[in-house]
């Protein structure tokens, strides 16, 4: 029998492919109807299959062939196929600013279709659509979802060896895998904004597929998450497809309509990075609000994981000395310090004074002039504890009355939604900040990206789905909550390798890593989370044992991360020499704290618009700081020339400000150097 996750996966890869073959089959169309935004146009044949143009350059780019972009799915198959009946436009103003609406209305058997389309002078890339289905017919119609931006992109480039395509993908996966990556013949990755599996989930409501000219996005504009789906696939050598898909089973009577979400489509030259900034700034138009982050959130950190949960407090306070000496400037009590998830009792063993020996710990990391942070999971409750024992109502529970698991913990969610949980949490946060004197939470989990319904009688929700959507408001209380006590407060959210929930980046003023995989993680996360939180939010590189040899510093700090470590000092304090700082490691890591708090990048501009990460070679970033320019590229090694982009036409010195050695000088508005390295090369170019 097919899973719910499998048929989720399953079912709008099967629509793509047969879009794909409907234009296959299909003799030549031509253009109908057209709506043209500032530098984007979407054709319409009489049919409405639609496909998109790029008109960002000198040159109009086609970016592929004609698709049944917008189309309603019901237990007959899907309906594809319109009759135009008529199109009009008008100036429009709303708070996201002035522009113009397009109206297309069209009719198949049983079905009239209205599509809405607006552009904005604002945001000249981008195109938004909302879909209207309207019964037409004397019987019911079994819907089973709704498709928008059906749309394929084609490469002009034959017999490419590399890549044709690179791609961000959203989906929260249980493996972990990279979100920025190239796409292959046979790939396809439905994108699942729900639960993949039992405790991964979200993630933020867009994907893009870029090739070397032209790039294209597709997503939703909704204010709270949404349970589409955004498949991206390469059924052939020469095309991928995008859609957005909501596959949602519901009954339309005669007469009744159906309304899609509030859709776009946008185009951009070069990586994802202009369309996740784009879409940034287009939320916050529409009303999200991000907060500035205290400089607090851009101090180096030191965390105690490294003792693992099984940690001494003597460990902890044998290590702060070193933490102080090498110039961290926080001090994370990780997993261990409490009873279980849920109850979060203080452990007896490491905390036999309860609160008072808490505080106490609190005030020894303040007299070593650090921060105090606290690791935490809320939303996890472990089986047998005092919470669930109390509190059964409490729980999400699952349509069929069961708990979800949390296995990382082997715990059950909370719902987010329930007034109760919420108010329980809100007392632990002031418990953390204000009775113990914690400065900062880095809270923990990869369930807490994403939520499944909550089918919890107890909860009275409007609809199951409000636990989904419900979920930033429960950390909104949380990050208000700490600030409120603790203005500078850092508040880190580490979703443990899911595609972080856009929704959720207000209301943390630190992003991290989170558990990656490798460097290049490290990198692709950084760039994706400055394109979507702007310079609001820090980015916490996470360990550096984390990244490939647990000694590359300079992948975070050449993107303008913060850099961390989870070092255990002296060396033997614990039985694992992966984190013990030798003689070597520790000179090594005084070198990067120096260059880390001589350049403090992440304060700076990061120009991510500059390079593309998935075609240019060497792999390379850009942050711009004052007059200077600072570069980092990165390659297993690498001998040629290189392209410093974003300087204005002057001279400029050129300094390798790892090695303290002098390159050379070079002209802009693109300064060309021939270079040789290994792994790495951080240059900064001064003007003369």
């Amino acid at each position: 029998m097919m899973s719910a996750i499998s048929r989720h996966i399953l079912q709008p890869l099967l629509v793509i492919a047969a879009v794909v073959l409907a234009n296959t089959c299909t003799p030549a169309r031509q253009v109908a109807v057209q709506v043209d935004g500032g530098k984007i146009r979407i054709e319409f044949d009489d049919h409405l299959y639609s496909r998109v143009v790029s008109t960002i350059g000198k040159e109009e780019v086609v970016l592929g062939a004609f698709s049944p972009s917008e189309f309603i799915s019901v237990s007959g198959g899907a309906i594809m196929d319109f009759t135009v009946d008529s199109e009009s436009s008008h100036p429009t103003e709303d708070e996201i600013g002035a522009g113009r609406k397009y109206r297309i209305t069209a009719r198949a058997p049983s079905i009239i279709k209205e599509v809405m389309i607006t552009s904005y002078d604002d945001f000249p890339t981008m195109l938004a659509m909302q879909v209207t289905y309207t019964n037409s017919g004397g019987e019911d119609l079994k819907v089973e979802g709704w498709t928008n931006h059906g749309y394929r992109i084609s490469t002009p480039v034959k017999g490419r060896e590399k890549a044709p395509f690179w791609s961000y993908q959203s989906g929260s996966y249980e493996d972990r895998h990279d979100w920025v990556l190239p796409l292959a013949e046979g790939f396809a990755q439905q994108n699942y904004l729900g639960m993949n599996a039992s405790d991964y989930g979200g993630g933020t409501p867009v994907v893009d597929v870029w090739r070397p000219d032209a790039g294209l996005a597709v997503g939703h504009l909704e204010l709270v998450p949404k349970l589409i789906s955004l498949p991206v696939a390469m059924p052939n050598s020469r095309e991928a497809t995008v859609a957005v898909s909501y596959n949602r089973p519901a009954m339309l009577p005669p007469g009744e309509s159906l309304t899609t979400l509030r859709t776009f489509v946008m185009v951009h030259h070069g990586d994802y990075f202009p369309a996740l900034s784009e879409y940034r700034r287009f939320m916050i138009r529409q009303g999200v609000e991000f907060h500035k982050a205290p400089e607090t959130a851009f101090e180096p950190i030191w965390c105690a994981w490294g003792y693992r949960r099984d940690f001494t407090m003597d460990q902890i306070y044998g290590t702060l000395p070193m933490v102080k000496q090498l110039g961290y400037k926080w001090a994370v009590l990780d997993d261990g310090w409490q009873t279980a998830e849920g109850d979060w009792y203080l452990d007896d063993t490491k905390f036999p004074n309860g609160d008072a020996d808490m505080i106490k710990f609190v005030d020894r990391i303040h007299t070593e002039g650090l921060g105090a942070k606290l690791w935490w999971a809320p939303l996890a409750v472990d089986p047998g504890t005092d919470l669930i024992e109390q509190h059964p109502d409490y729980l999400l529970l699952n349509e069929d009355g069961s708990t979800q698991d949390i296995t990382w913990w082997d715990s059950y969610y909370l719902c987010p939604a329930s007034p109760e949980v919420v108010a329980y949490t809100k007392e632990l946060v002031i418990k953390m900040i204000k009775t113990w004197g914690y400065d900062g939470l880095k809270i923990d989990g990869q369930h807490l990206n994403g939520v499944p319904p909550c089918y919890n009688p107890a909860h009275k929700h409007a609809c199951p789905e409000e636990s989904v959507e419900e979920l930033p408001a429960f950390f909104k209380m949380i990050y208000e909550t700490a600030l409120s006590i603790k203005p500078e407060a850092v508040v880190e959210i580490c979703p443990c390798g899911t595609a972080y929930n856009f929704f959720m980046l207000p209301y943390m003023n630190q992003a991290v890593s989170s558990d990656p995989l490798s460097s290049w993680q490290i990198r692709l996360k950084g760039k994706t989370l400055r394109a979507l939180s702007g310079s609001y939010v820090a980015y916490y590189g996470d360990h550096v044992e984390l990244s490939d040899g647990g000694t590359d510093f300079a992948s975070t700090v050449g993107i303008g991360g913060v850099i961390g470590t989870k070092f255990t000092w002296p060396v033997g304090a614990r039985k694992d020499p992966e984190c013990d700082l030798t003689s070597p490691k520790a000179k090594k890591w005084d070198k990067w704290m120096k260059i880390y708090q001589a350049k403090m990048l992440p304060l700076r501009t990061y120009r991510g618009e500059l390079y593309d990460i998935g075609f240019d070679r060497p792999e390379a970033h850009a942050i711009e700081k004052g007059d200077n320019m600072y570069y980092a590229f990165y390659a297993s090694n690498w001998d040629g020339e290189v392209e410093l982009r974003g300087l204005e036409a002057r001279t400029y010195r050129v300094y390798d400000y790892v090695n303290a050695r002098e390159l050379d000088r070079v002209t802009g508005p693109i300064g060309r150097l021939k270079i040789a390295f290994d792994a790495y090369l951080l240059m900064e170019a001064t003007p003369e």
